[in-house]
């Protein structure tokens, strides 16, 4: 059922959400509404607030097409993302056919870190585009280029298909590291969600398979186990953005065979060894139905020995790496997130001294 913001030109709303945001904290409070809580957190109002205005859009990702979700995500993103960052941009293709974008941060010499950025939206929705503010943040401050990779998404092209893209753009970013002006030994990798997903199965599997690994992982609420349901998917699978039916539908169109689910490639909390997994900070939200396979991954890297940061942002929803213009706290918790980048980057640089 369509709603009256349907009929709204889509620059108006931007500016209408980006002027909702921007208005005082007390204001903004009120609009949001009465507190949400559970298990002792606290839901930041401007979290709540945004709800109340997916609440008014009335579009449920799990009752459309995937070519009817990913319209809406293209549309809604520069709503949330903040002001543009100024950046260098350019788009190439790695591995002859993945499209890619490098972001080179103004005036950053040659020969920098580099990430591997894989944008999340369940394997299915998501693309450049949809991830230009947090890549433009990332780079900015990480002192950092980032290339942010357009892997092939479900159903079109369902699992394993987002993996070997995934590990064909690491392979092509250390290859040809110094044609992207950056150093073939600092280049790490991250991601949101299903791109933390394809973070960590790349850092998994260049472990096993001997080859280059990422001198970091950046993990952002990443999907990490589809083949279980856990405590924190059965208690905020609804009204707080992400929910269950829409993990179902993800999950439904990038797995078809239920079998895949438990697959190390996809599921790769469940893999048998984990060793060799580089140093990894692992953001995860206090209202999100991933949030407990994501702190579960941390505990069982740490069971092989692997350098991890776990940090839990009690008051934030899933997706807050894509709202940095939605209040302070999504600002807030990315800049830490960046900040353990630059430390990974500045430990792995020592090394190699």
């Amino acid at each position: 059922m369509a709603s009256l913001l349907d009929q709204v030109p889509p620059s108006w709303l931007v500016a209408a959400v980006r002027g909702m945001f921007a208005l005082p904290k007390p204001i903004r409070s009120l609009l949001a509404g009465p507190p949400v809580r559970g298990e002792g957190q606290s839901l930041d109002a401007d979290m709540r607030l945004l709800l109340r205005l997916v609440t008014l859009e009335n579009f449920s990702m799990s009752g459309s097409t995937p070519e009817q979700s990913r319209a809406v995500i293209e549309a809604n993103g520069p709503s949330t993302s903040g002001p543009t960052i100024p950046c260098q941009v350019g788009d190439l293709v790695v591995a002859d056919v993945i499209p890619a974008r490098l972001y080179t941060p103004i005036g950053l010499a040659a020969g920098s870190p580099l990430l591997v950025f894989f944008h999340g939206g369940g394997w299915v929705v998501g693309s450049l585009d949809s991830h230009d503010g947090t890549c433009r943040f990332l780079a900015e401050n990480a002192g950092a280029r980032v290339l942010s990779v357009g892997y092939r998404l479900a159903p079109e092209h369902p699992f394993p298909a987002a993996v070997d893209d995934a590990l064909a753009a690491f392979d092509h970013a250390i290859a040809h590291a110094e044609e992207l002006g950056a150093d073939p030994g600092l280049v790490a990798v991250g991601g949101d969600s299903a791109g933390g997903n394809l973070a960590a199965v790349v850092c998994h599997q260049r472990a096993r398979s001997g080859g280059p690994v990422p001198v970091f992982a950046l993990l952002f609420y990443p999907a990490v186990d589809p083949s279980t349901r856990r405590a924190s998917r059965e208690r905020y699978g609804e009204g707080l953005f992400l929910t269950d039916a829409d993990m179902t539908w993800f999950e439904n169109h990038y797995l078809p065979d239920p079998a895949d689910r438990a697959d190390p490639r996809v599921a790769v909390l469940r893999a048998e060894d984990l060793s060799g997994f580089p140093p990894t900070y692992l953001a995860t939200a206090g209202f999100d139905p991933l949030r407990d396979e994501g702190e579960a991954f941390a505990a069982r890297l740490r069971e092989f020995g692997v350098a991890v940061a776990l940090r839990r942002q009690p008051d934030l929803i899933h997706g807050f790496a894509t709202f940095l213009g939605v209040g302070n706290r999504p600002r807030e918790a990315t800049a830490e997130a960046v900040g353990a980048l630059r430390a990974g980057f500045a430990v792995a640089a020592a090394k190699k001294a």
